[in-house]
């Protein structure tokens, strides 16, 4: 029996998906629910798993944008599993590998070939017309092959020394890539952003780090980090200033009464920008662990779109990277976002005396559609304020309760 695999829905309003890897080979022998493909949408890069054990038939190659629906590939399902053939190959294999010299010396021999003669007749033509030395152009083709592309990109010598390799690539950007430049550059077309900056003096969290993080690791399985301390603080600054938790929807403004806090995370596939939901609702240890569980689906690739859609305010730690100071941009249709940065020993004035301490800065990009200076100003100095004092703004004068120890 022959299964047409179709392209299932990532979610809602998404047409189309780009076959972005196949992680088998044509004719190859699959198990039911083993990844075959990697697909992307323009809100995540998601894992086709097979529906049913056989052998596979691709359908579509790699790049290619196929619809909601559509065939990419067939599934013989009356074929057996070549099970003998796995340990025959894997011993062949085995032998072959054993003189490795040669191995790696055969390929050289034949790019170097290839590299000084070997052209498709296009890429000779060109060559010829630009004066360009075959010699001196690095093939891209097959086994070294100098393919219209690389007649294309080379560069004729003029005579002057280079010092230095000065070769190039091109590669297609994925959709997922394509939809974030898309939504980045409608961000800065479409809103009046504006950002404001403020500095956090982090010695009280250091400080409370230092003397519970050990306990909290053991009691809760997670650490004690920065985010939990940030994305509690932005709930009580957003219940402050709800018109930071707003967006513009036509010629209407929607404030929510709960807090969906979008974190920004750096994933094999790019950023990807994670959702806590009713972040009101849940304490430290609620936090650090909700912030973990995503950060492992998006670094392992299994991210859905469910858990990226949504959010009424983001944070983004720039600062993980060792970024000191920027001007985050507005995660549409949002309103505001935070961004977090590196913390450095710095000194600063305290009751009349320099003393050292580690500061962050911090700043707050906002639509000034529809924020004021009075809220955007007013709500970073409510997070500098809880971030500054913990304790009593943020645990209620409890550390033991607050952190659930």
């Amino acid at each position: 029996m022959i299964l047409e695999m179709k392209v299932p829905s990532p979610g809602e309003s998404i047409t189309e998906v780009e076959i972005a890897e196949w992680l088998v080979q044509d004719g190859d022998y699959v198990e039911k629910d083993q990844a075959i493909a990697e697909v992307d949408s323009d809100k995540a890069t998601l894992e086709l798993p097979a529906e049913a054990s056989g052998t596979i038939t691709l359908k579509a190659e790699e790049g290619d944008a196929v619809a909601v629906g559509e065939v990419v590939c067939l599934i013989d399902t009356s074929a057996e599993a070549p099970a003998g053939e796995k340990e025959d190959s894997k011993t062949e294999s085995k032998k072959e590998e054993a003189p490795e010299p040669l191995a790696k010396e055969e390929p050289k021999e034949t790019k170097s070939t290839y590299a000084t003669g070997s052209a498709s007749p296009a890429a000779k033509k060109i060559m010829a017309e630009k004066g360009v030395n075959p010699s001196e152009v690095s093939g891209t083709g097959k086994d070294g092959r100098i393919t219209k592309e690389d007649a294309i990109n080379a560069v004729p010598s003029m005579g002057t020394p280079s010092g230095g390799n000065r070769s190039s690539s091109r590669s297609k950007m994925s959709m997922l890539r394509r939809k974030v430049a898309e939504r980045l550059v409608e961000a800065k077309n479409t809103t009046a952003m504006l950002t404001t900056f403020n500095e956090v003096d982090m010695s009280p969290i250091f400080d409370l780090r230092k003397q519970y993080k050990e306990e909290f690791k053991e009691k809760h399985g997670v650490s004690l980090g920065f985010m939990s301390f940030f994305t509690l603080a932005v709930v009580r600054a957003l219940k402050l200033f709800p018109a930071v938790n707003s967006m513009i929807d036509g010629k209407e403004m929607i404030t929510y009464d709960f807090v969906d806090v979008s974190i920004a995370v750096s994933g094999p596939k790019g950023l990807m920008v994670p959702v806590i939901r009713n972040a009101e609702n849940l304490s430290f240890r609620g936090v650090e662990a909700e912030v973990k569980r995503l950060a492992l689906r998006a670094r392992d690739g299994q991210i859905t779109v469910d858990e990226m859609t949504g959010g009424t305010f983001t944070i983004s730690n720039g600062g993980v990277f060792g970024s000191m100071l920027s001007t985050p941009i507005i995660n549409p249709p949002q309103s505001g976002i935070l961004g977090m940065h590196n913390i450095v020993e710095r000194p600063v004035a305290i009751n009349g005396k320099v003393e050292v301490r580690p500061v962050m800065f911090v700043a707050l990009s906002y639509d000034h559609r529809i924020i004021d200076g009075r809220e955007s100003v007013g709500f970073l100095v409510a997070v500098k304020e809880a971030l500054e004092n913990p304790t009593e703004l943020l645990m209620d004068n409890d550390i033991k309760r607050a952190l659930e120890l």
